[in-house]
């Protein structure tokens, strides 16, 4: 058991994150996914986690209504987060509703994901798995791949972080639904390029973003090419315990509603935000509402995306070569 084998080592585990009770699906074993970890370049903290962020009223920062921010909307707080400011630093150390979070952003998988982080902080380890980031806590320094949300050593290991749904959408959107949102501004107490990416550009997409079959590092699995062979495309990719699912992005804004073969889940397509929100569907029937403007009728009673009355599933972009990666067996819906 993870924290067994001494007081020194139980102290470390009861000092890190907060773990998930019910488990999401995970694959691989912890030795193969440290066999296949790699070095990114910059080395442990060598890409510097934001543990101090400051921000700014919606009219008081300089976005164009394109940039790319990631987005929360809790009871009480509304923030979202440049992805011109974490893309050079891949850790944002917050708290949001009274609950310490790390808002996490991965450039070579397309994933911004949160998950609670109790009394401790993550940060960058410079080290990357199927080309995702490798995060580590400092409490007990486990490392834990961003996507799998899963220690893969430390006295962590085999445990899971619990998450919190970012959006990624546009300045422009986010603040259109959410005008009395915060931002994220560029004080970070570090000298960076925030007008640059040194990756490629998303509006128009350029760079490593645009280069739709190459990674920069091996996948752990190549099966993903069979399935859909542009590694950059996005999905909205959704776990449980049993299942992988990968909403193609693409048909779910053509269609607005996408479900898998056997009706089980469904992704509701938001225009408002350009995203998609996953439930069970479980025997409700839905559909898009006539007018196709991100409501939906749920047996017979209209519900907006964000609120469909079923069970939802935490869900999350990510382009395709990740969840194929890190899940050969998952579900392609299309």
């Amino acid at each position: 058991m993870p924290g067994s084998g001494g007081d020194g080592v139980a102290d470390l585990f009861d000092a890190g994150p907060p773990t998930r009770g019910d488990p999401l699906h995970q694959p691989w074993d912890p030795a193969a996914v440290r066999e296949a970890t790699v070095s990114g370049g910059p080395g442990k903290d060598g890409i510097p986690s934001v543990d101090d962020p400051q921000f700014a009223a919606a009219d008081e920062v300089s976005l164009a209504a394109d940039d790319v921010v990631f987005g929360y909307a809790g009871a009480d707080d509304v923030t979202a987060y440049p992805q011109s400011v974490l893309v050079w630093h891949e850790v944002v150390n917050d708290t949001l509703d009274g609950t310490p979070v790390a808002v996490t952003y991965c450039p070579l998988t397309g994933t911004a994901m949160g998950f609670e982080r109790g009394e401790t902080t993550f940060g960058v380890s410079g080290r990357l798995v199927n080309n995702n980031l490798v995060l580590y806590d400092r409490a007990t320094d486990s490392r834990w791949p961003q996507v799998l949300a899963t220690a893969v050593s430390g006295p962590h290991e085999g445990d899971q972080l619990r998450e919190l749904r970012l959006v990624w959408t546009t300045w422009g959107r986010w603040r259109e639904a959410h005008p009395d949102t915060l931002v994220m501004t560029e004080h970070t107490g570090y000298a960076r390029r925030y007008g640059s990416d040194p990756y490629g550009n998303y509006n128009p997409t350029s760079g490593y973003y645009a280069a739709e079959s190459r990674t920069l590092f091996p996948p752990l699995d190549e099966g993903w090419r069979a399935t859909q062979d542009d590694a950059k495309r996005v999905v909205f990719a959704a776990r449980t315990a049993d299942r992988v699912l990968a909403f193609d992005r693409p048909a779910a804004t053509r269609a607005h509603l996408l479900a898998t073969a056997d009706g089980a889940f469904v992704a509701a397509y938001d225009p408002a935000l350009d995203t998609a929100w996953v439930y069970r569907a479980g025997d409700a029937t839905v559909e898009p509402s006539g007018e196709r403007d991100g409501r939906f009728r749920v047996d017979g009673a209209d519900h907006p995306a964000t609120a469909l009355p079923l069970e939802p599933v935490y869900a999350f972009d990510a382009m395709w070569h990740a969840v194929g990666g890190f899940y050969p067996e998952a579900e392609y819906v299309a």
